[in-house]
């Protein structure tokens, strides 16, 4: 049975959470997690927390979470925030500040 968890309008962008997700997809729960929590990036903590969150909603389905692995993660890009910056002769330039919307699937391990 696969479960999941959505984190939506995350302030960080989806490339820079892209590279973090190949070093736990497909690996047990538990090891994900640890994986996640001795990485210094920001995307880390963020992907910590979904798992944790897929987690604790298949311990609510009575899913026996020993047995979880993670079956895909994937990052979707949201709306990005348009701001400008004040630039030389009184011109602006457009600074894109993006935002991502993270989904986790846990799955049981079939025997």
């Amino acid at each position: 049975m696969e479960v999941k968890a959505v984190t939506r309008y995350v302030r960080i962008s989806p490339q820079k959470v892209r590279m973090i997700i190949d070093a736990v997809k497909g690996k047990p729960v538990d090891a994900g997690i640890n994986v996640l929590q001795f990485m210094p990036q920001k995307a880390a903590g963020i992907l910590g927390k979904t798992l944790k969150s897929a987690v604790a909603n298949a311990d609510q389905q009575e899913i026996d979470v020993d047995s979880l692995f993670i079956k895909n993660i994937f990052v979707d890009q949201g709306p990005s925030l348009k701001r400008f910056r004040p630039r030389a002769r009184g011109r602006g330039s457009r600074i894109l500040k993006r935002t991502s919307h993270i989904t986790v699937i846990v799955a049981e391990k079939t025997a």
